[in-house]
């Protein structure tokens, strides 16, 4: 069993299409302000005792007879990591309900399941494979204290990138400056060497991640890939988009053979179909509320005419799952 643990205060900071449910502050609405600064007291106290902790007592019973695997708090500290500089993500309420409900979370979990699998979101390659957003993040990790709680971290949650082939030198520069163009394990279809990220694919993203992670914890982690959506390598004219796009495909079947000793899983961890967010007119016509521009980029379904709409983050989308059965890749 796999579950993604995603209920964080103030989650989703940098993205308006799943903004969250439990707030430090509320709107009128119900939705979050998240220009109010704080301690997010509150809303901890919600997450813990309304989420975690219910949580923790149902995995209890069943972590001696049941397999499971936790996802934790998918965005959250790639984005205390790299988005200070959004006011929705670095101010102080943000950063307490982070900075405190991530370890909580963890800690309380493990207590109640010590046979669970806890993994951490990571982002991915085109978001933490840049040295200085990579070393931003493990400085996090270590300053959180988390390490000798997790089994390690889950990458490409909800996300496109490339699994792709590991490189087999220990340089993680390996594939950098054109160095080794006819390598199967430096095929860049994000072009994201070429901006000054060597973490090409996701695989090469765990290698880099390992090292760095190691530096500053001194704790070697395992790994799960998210492959639910990546099948098609090169369908995004912009690898930064990344919102129900067209062209995916499904890729590599779950499975806990890896043939990668830091490789745990590839897994679906965002459920194919689920929509990522909603365009600026929902499919009935009505005006969406939380519609983030991402969602009508030019790689997104429905930015084009002839096109569905979407629905709201994590509807169900049928178009969007047709074109992922449509384009499977299951052994790529």
């Amino acid at each position: 069993m796999v579950l993604i643990v995603y209920d964080l205060p103030n989650r989703d900071c940098h993205a308006k299409a799943s903004n969250g449910e439990i707030c430090c502050t509320y709107n009128s609405d119900k939705t979050c302000n998240y220009d109010v600064g704080g301690d997010c007291a509150q809303g901890l106290t919600t997450y813990k005792s309304q989420y975690i902790d219910p949580l923790a007592k149902v995995l209890a019973q069943y972590q001696a007879t049941v397999p499971i695997v936790l996802i934790i708090e998918p965005d959250s500290l790639p984005n205390l990591a790299t988005n200070q500089g959004d006011p929705h993500c670095g101010n102080s309420a943000t950063k307490a309900a982070y900075e405190q409900g991530i370890p909580y979370a963890i800690s309380t979990l493990r207590q109640s399941c010590p046979n669970c699998g806890i993994y951490v979101d990571a982002a991915h390659s085109g978001w933490l494979g840049w040295q200085n957003n990579m070393q931003s993040f493990a400085q996090e990790v270590a300053k959180l204290g988390i390490a000798k709680n997790i089994r390690g971290f889950a990458t490409n949650v909800a996300n496109y990138q490339p699994v792709g082939v590991m490189c087999t030198s220990a340089d993680v520069n390996y594939c950098m400056n054109n160095a080794h163009p006819t390598d199967p394990c430096c095929a860049d279809p994000c072009k994201l060497l070429s901006n000054y990220n060597p973490c090409n694919n996701e695989m090469n993203y765990v290698k880099a991640l390992n090292q760095s992670l190691y530096a500053t914890t001194s704790t070697a982690f395992h790994y799960i890939i998210d492959t639910g959506r990546n099948g098609v390598a090169n369908m995004r004219s912009d690898c930064a988009n990344w919102c129900n796009i067209r062209g995916a495909g499904a890729g590599k079947t779950p499975t806990t053979s890896t043939g990668n000793s830091m490789l745990d899983a590839f897994y679906w961890l965002k459920t194919p179909g689920e929509s990522d967010g909603c365009t600026q007119q929902l499919p009935d016509g009505s005006q969406c509320a939380r519609y983030d521009s991402m969602c009508g980029s030019q790689d997104s379904i429905g930015s084009q005419s002839g096109e569905p709409r979407a629905p709201v983050a994590g509807n169900w989308f049928d178009y969007e799952v047709k074109q992922l059965a449509a384009n499977a890749k299951l052994n790529g």
